[in-house]
């Protein structure tokens, strides 16, 4: 169990070039103190955060309660050893519930064998069962499937009397090997009767028998069960040659398992587990790697700098493994399994209603009183989905975010940005056009003038909009066509006389302003395209209406220009 293993899978995956075909690799945030109590006792848990091995002598007491003896010894740091390994397959189930995959992968997890108040087996905390109560928050049903040699005990036990979570286990089972528990009729009680399923084994069971049993039982229970979700512990003890282990299992034949139960195409968490063959159990890890993102790999291993560790298999990934145990399993013997299961499974008549049943406690929740960190309050920011976790390699910006350089500073408000700049008199207005466009501010007959960019529109656009100075009649007319039809704006528009424009041009050239606000429109090209033009067609009906002798009037008369931030003299 020593994490050594998990870096030299971690070496072969790189290496391989595995790492570029998964979707997104995270770096979880460990698990809280709430959430491991959520299934573990507080008295437990405290201990785990106090002791150490200086202290351990005068907590010896409890160390013997809570079975850190022998085979669970205490180690520097094992409190967060216990957090980081919970919080890796924690984050993976949030994956599945907020639909952001449908395969995540956990290798430092899988420890199987911890119970509430004691560890057991070289596990602390049962990182599955945790994993498993955030996923019934989302998922009716979910099937725990183990192929660790040794027994899967923690996790049937804690799910013993539910029927939406069934738990198969493939394991050896003499009834002194480790845990001793396991068997055939072992069954489940209250309303979780017939949903605990085992498949007891006997020594060096190899590919062709292992896997015949495996999809027989599988196939037959995700048919009766439906389950909506899969966790698959994959232990690697279960190879041949493991230095704890007893059976002929190969790489190949470990892997076609994953496999398996890949093809049901179920949202599936895969964790690890046992393995005490180092080399052996990174070469497994790595080629389920492969398998889980469809990606063949070659027999020959990559160069780390771990190649020491595989020089005695002439660095391949598939060494000989198989052959070491002679077989006790025989046709017979299995073939009585599985009959011992399609019994059970005949009782279940259909998957389970989960109408009535007890909503699991809500393990995001329980964070408020815990100081967060930068990862927690992401993981409040990005919802269920972020889940505090840290994207390697890939810059996080929010989905609906709209990024327009390093000093963008759009506001929700009008109340900052300067008005809008008004038209230079009502013969000038007359020349735009009274075609409103989406996104190009009106450009009038004398094209000559330099489209500004404006200010906020007035349908909150950010675009290019024609600038001008204001005179006293042409903020009067804009004002009472305010409140005219629309269509009869565009009929006053047509009737505008180009003749008074061209002089009104010629003998008052128009101020060139430059608007300098900034909208809140999806891009640059909404302005006040649509009602400058409705006013101008407006001034220019009413310049029109007035006469000619009152258009000479005006075009000789000085135009009054107001100052604003928006011309630039």
């Amino acid at each position: 169990m020593k994490p050594h293993r998990l870096t030299l899978t971690n070496a072969l995956v790189l290496g391989y070039g595995l790492d570029k075909q998964i979707h997104t690799m995270y770096d979880p945030r460990p698990a809280t103190q709430e959430e491991l109590e959520n299934y573990h006792d507080h008295d437990y848990i405290e201990f785990l955060k106090r002791v150490s091995p200086q202290n351990q002598a005068s907590m010896r007491q409890q160390v013997e309660q809570f079975n850190c003896i022998e085979d669970c010894p205490i180690f520097s740091d094992l409190y967060d050893f216990c957090r980081n390994y919970a919080g890796g397959s924690l984050a993976g189930a949030r994956k599945l519930c907020a639909g952001s995959t449908d395969i995540a992968i956990n290798w430092s997890g899988g420890l199987h064998h911890a119970k509430r108040g004691e560890a057991s087996g070289f596990c602390y905390v049962n990182d599955i069962v945790l994993a498993i109560l955030e996923m019934l928050r989302y998922f009716p049903r979910v099937l725990y499937i183990d192929i660790d040699i040794h027994h899967g005990d923690g996790v049937e036990l804690a799910f013993y009397h539910s029927n939406r979570v069934m738990t198969v286990s493939f394991h050896k089972y003499t009834g002194d090997f480790f845990p001793g528990t396991g068997k055939l009729d072992d069954n489940g009680t209250g309303i979780g009767k017939h949903f605990c399923l085992n498949v007891p084994l006997l020594d060096g069971i190899d590919d062709d028998m292992y896997q015949t049993i495996f999809k027989a039982v599988i196939e037959d229970t995700v048919t009766a069960f439906r389950p909506s979700a899969i966790v698959l512990q994959c232990g690697a003890d279960s190879l041949g040659c493991d230095r704890l282990g007893a059976f002929n299992l190969s790489i190949a034949g470990h892997g076609e398992c994953v496999d398996f139960v890949r093809r049901f195409g179920v949202p599936l968490l895969v964790l690890g587990g046992g393995g005490y063959t180092i080399k052996n159990v990174s070469r497994c890890w790595t080629y389920e790697t492969s398998v889980l993102v469809g990606v063949t790999v070659p027999n020959e291993l990559p160069c780390t700098v771990y190649d020491s560790f595989f020089d005695d298999s002439n660095w391949k990934l598939h060494p000989p493994l198989t052959g070491k145990v002679d077989n006790q399993n025989s046709p017979a013997s299995l073939h009585r399994i599985r009959i011992g299961i399609k019994t059970k499974l005949r009782y279940l008549q259909g998957a389970p209603s989960v109408a009535m049943q007890e909503i699991p406690p809500d393990l995001q929740g329980l964070l408020a009183s815990e100081d967060r960190n930068a990862e927690e309050r992401d993981e409040e920011e990005r919802g269920p989905g972020g889940a505090g976790e840290i994207r390697l390699g890939t810059r996080r910006q929010a989905r609906n975010e709209f990024f327009d350089g390093e000093h963008d500073n759009d506001l929700d408000d009008g109340l900052l940005m300067p008005p809008p700049p008004p038209a230079t008199s009502a013969s000038t207005a007359s020349a735009t056009t009274s075609t409103s466009r989406r996104g190009r501010g009106t450009r009038g007959t004398a094209g000559r003038a330099r489209r500004a960019r404006g200010g906020r529109g007035s349908r909150g656009g950010r675009g290019r909009g024609a600038a001008a100075a204001a005179s006293t009649s042409t903020v009067a007319a804009t004002d009472n066509s305010m409140r005219d039809d629309e269509d009869d704006e565009d009929e006053m528009s047509s009737s505008s006389s180009s003749s008074s424009s061209i002089s009104s041009e010629d003998s008052h050239p128009r101020r060139r302003g430059r608007g300098r606000g900034r909208g809140r429109g999806r891009g640059r090209g909404r302005g006040r395209g649509g009602r400058t033009s409705n006013a101008s067609a407006a001034a220019a009906a009413a310049a029109t209406a007035s006469g000619g002798a009152e258009q000479d009037k005006e075009t000789s008369a000085a135009p009054t220009e107001t100052t604003s931030m928006d011309v630039d003299d």
